[in-house]
């Protein structure tokens, strides 16, 4: 058994009881071709809860500093991440994840870029729009709800894919297709608030 799996599984041991995570729109996510992911970010707990409730494996970007471990370098590569450089054009992480979708693989992102300390949704960055303008994947929002600490249990929301087909036809920049992904995620939320 891959190591992913056995990751995976020890994950969703602990976390489906510690936060009571409930998952909606699974059937939302194609079962076979390329797929991007895109949910807000409000944990570092969120690329698992992510990976443990979707049910197709997951490719992550996860920050460079990570990986300056040897041993946690090697682990998280083994479980399907991969790193990039925030705040510069990473070409070998663009590569990397392009290849992902080209195997007709799962992409996750998190389009902020970094944690919302507030849990409000920000500006996402126009990698979500390059990704999904770039490759023939289907671009499904998500949006984790409610908080680590709290008493309510964590929801988890795969929504209906984003029509691209208009966007990619007219050839929208890549922001402007995140902006659109965003509505997408900030209609999820606002919707179990």
């Amino acid at each position: 058994m891959a190591l992913y799996k056995i990751a995976r599984s020890i994950c969703a041991t602990i976390f489906y009881p510690r936060y009571r995570i409930k998952v909606e729109g699974k059937e939302n996510i194609p079962e076979k071709g390329p797929v991007v992911i895109c949910s807000n970010h409000i944990s570092n707990f969120d690329p698992i809860v992510v990976g443990i409730t979707a049910p197709r494996d997951i490719y992550f970007m996860a920050k460079e500093e990570l990986f300056k471990n040897k041993f946690i370098g090697g682990l998280l590569k083994r479980i399907h991440a991969f790193p990039v450089k925030r705040g510069m054009k990473d070409r070998q992480a663009l590569r990397k994840a392009m290849g992902v979708l080209e195997d007709n693989e799962v992409l996750g992102l998190f389009p902020e870029g970094t944690r919302s300390k507030t849990g409000e949704l920000k500006k996402g960055l126009a990698g979500a729009g390059f990704f999904a303008l770039r490759s023939e994947a289907t671009v499904i929002p998500c949006a984790i709800v409610g908080s680590y600490k709290g008493k309510e249990p964590l929801r988890v929301i795969y929504g209906k894919p984003v029509p691209m087909a208009e966007l990619r036809e007219r050839k929208a920049s890549s922001q402007e297709v995140t902006d659109v992904i965003m509505g997408d995620i900030q209609k999820l939320l606002d919707k179990k608030r």
